[in-house]
């Protein structure tokens, strides 16, 4: 009698560590400089360290190396789709991925929605807003980014 048993599934790839995403997304954006001229993985590892600190899971802190990458066009979502992370870490990157002429309120909408994404969208603002980093900038350029994170906090809510 012939085996009828189905083949099994082919094996799942193994997801890419927290290091290995901090290695991509340190590479990826390596030509890249915040406002103040510093190197953009900065940032990137200051919003990660936040999650973490705020006691957010593995694919959260995936999420917090990788929140802006697509945004910048340093990956594109094709790549995202296919890449060895979660479905909740692509779903929190997507949903923190600003898309252009967006209402800021679509924007929180979407973070607010999508669960995991607030923790990392309030550790990127936390970086963001952080006083040491704004007090290189000039006034006006302060001025403005203070007023649009406090814009963002407020359609967030409550911290």
């Amino acid at each position: 009698m012939a085996d009828t048993t189905p083949d099994p599934l082919p094996p799942t790839p193994p997801m890419l560590s927290l290091a290995e995403v901090a290695a991509l997304a340190r590479r990826a954006h390596a030509d890249q400089t915040d406002k103040a001229g510093r190197p953009y993985a900065e940032h990137l590892a200051a919003v990660a360290a936040g999650v973490r600190e705020r006691g957010g899971s593995d694919e959260q802190i995936a999420a917090a190396w990788l929140h802006d990458a697509v945004e910048d066009g340093v990956l594109t979502p094709e790549w995202l789709a296919g890449a060895a992370l979660t479905e909740a870490t692509k779903a929190m990157i997507m949903a923190v991925t600003k898309r252009a002429d967006e209402p800021a309120e679509e924007y929180a909408a979407r973070i607010l929605a999508t669960p995991g994404a607030l923790l990392v969208k309030e550790s990127d603002l936390a970086h963001n807003a952080d006083p040491a980093r704004l007090a290189v900038l000039d006034a006006a350029t302060r001025a403005r980014l203070t007023a649009k994170y406090a814009r963002m906090r407020a359609l967030l809510g409550p911290a």
